[in-house]
């Protein structure tokens, strides 16, 4: 007779007792879950992984340093029996069946009252995911099912309409360095979703060429501005969409809020009564330099970072950057925007006391296709920018961290 397939339920565990059987590999991979439904964790084993063993120095779960004894399901809506004993597990499963608990074996899943199925979460969503044929049971293959459900939800290939009401707004998004398999997911999600997209240059343009027909992309540099400022026209875009009931989606490059005036346009949109939604990117101070091969911070080298823009040179009254200041630290100095004022900030930076050996590494167009590495130092870099033809975007690393690694000068 063909087995009778699971029948797929969601458990609402909060502040009901679970018994985990077991505090080895498994129990860590399936504790988070069960901590984050709320339940009443109740460990019975006696050892435990250090992530185990950190849970329950947090009070996440109890722990009862001990062997599994008859008695320790009696209480239990759900067990998740894992330890090495099969003796043990066997009487667990056998009391688990007395007293109606649903039992989970890692040991034995043909033996199991319940199965775990492969579980992802999007958007409020889980995707979980059952093998129904037991004799061509892969747990991999689940896995693979869930992976490309909840990778399709996040990134909007896998759309489903939302059968609700959506409350127009807009969303700051970082795009992340240039590289587009580098903006978060909930960033990529919100693409999906959007009627309007108001792009920068520096965002990652191959994501524009995803969107739906029907999404108006508008280039933030080709904005009329008019009697405006090019800030305020682009903010005056911003409201006026979204008052327009549209899903705006405002894509900058890096995040939004390093030197990306992300703040300006959130104070423009409240002070309009629009809703505003902010998605940090990532950074092109900290991925670029590692995407060539240069850390930030190393250990024995470099203890501290520090991210100024270069967009104003040192002798302009306009700068708010302390120069004499930032010449004197042992750490690593991440220039942005700095390519055209690279010669007038390497000579105050010398002029206050920083070697002129100090290794410079111009990286350009960073984590893209096009990315280049220009490497020199304090005294030089001025002429080798020149030389190498450097064009902005580039992110200029300065200091000793420059000569680490299999790409280093050093």
């Amino acid at each position: 007779m063909a087995e009778h397939p699971a029948y797929p339920v969601g458990l609402r565990l909060a502040g009901r007792r679970v018994v985990v059987l077991g505090g080895g590999q498994v129990a860590q991979r399936r504790l988070p879950a069960l901590v984050a439904a709320g339940a009443d964790i109740r460990l019975v084993s006696p050892e435990a992984t250090p992530s185990v063993e950190a849970m329950a120095d947090a009070g996440e779960i109890t722990w009862e340093q001990r062997p599994y004894a008859e008695g320790d399901l009696a209480d239990a809506w759900y067990a998740l029996i894992a330890t090495s004993d099969t003796v043990a597990n066997d009487a667990a499963s056998a009391e688990g069946e007395r007293h109606r608990v649903w039992c989970v074996r890692s040991d034995d899943a043909d033996r199991a009252t319940a199965w775990t199925p492969a579980t992802g979460h999007s958007e409020g969503v889980t995707v979980a995911v059952l093998t129904t044929d037991a004799r061509h049971r892969d747990p991999r293959h689940t896995a693979a099912i869930r992976d490309a459900v909840v990778e399709g939800l996040r990134d909007g290939t896998l759309v489903a309409p939302h059968r609700r009401t959506r409350t127009p707004g807009v969303a700051l998004v970082g795009g992340g360095p240039g590289d587009p398999d580098l903006i978060t997911v909930r960033g990529r999600r919100l693409l999906a979703e959007a009627d309007v997209v108001i792009a920068d240059r520096l965002g990652p343009r191959d994501l524009l060429a995803e969107l739906p027909p029907h999404v108006e992309v508008i280039d933030a540099a080709k904005i009329p501005y008019g009697r405006f400022m090019a800030q305020e026209a682009i903010n005056n875009a911003l409201i006026e969409h979204a008052k327009q009931g549209k899903a705006v989606v405002r894509l900058k490059g890096g995040d939004p809020f390093v030197f990306g005036r992300g703040m300006e346009e959130a104070q423009a949109l409240a002070e309009a009564g629009i809703a505003c939604t902010v998605v940090p990117g990532i950074s092109s101070t900290i991925s670029v330099p590692g995407a060539a091969g240069i850390p930030v911070t190393h250990r024995g080298v470099a203890h501290e970072f520090t991210v100024v823009s270069g967009h104003v040179a040192p002798d302009d009254e306009r700068s708010l950057v302390d120069w004499p200041s930032l010449a004197k630290l042992t750490g690593t100095l991440v220039i942005l925007m700095g390519v055209d004022k690279i010669g007038k900030i390497a000579g105050a930076l010398i002029a206050h006391g920083k070697s002129p050996d100090t290794p410079v590494a111009l990286v350009q167009e960073g984590t893209t296709a096009a990315q280049r590495r220009v490497d020199a130092t304090l005294a030089t870099v001025a002429e080798v920018a020149v030389a190498e033809e450097v064009r902005p975007p580039a992110v200029i690393v300065v200091g000793a961290v420059v000569a680490v690694g299999p790409h280093g000068a050093a």
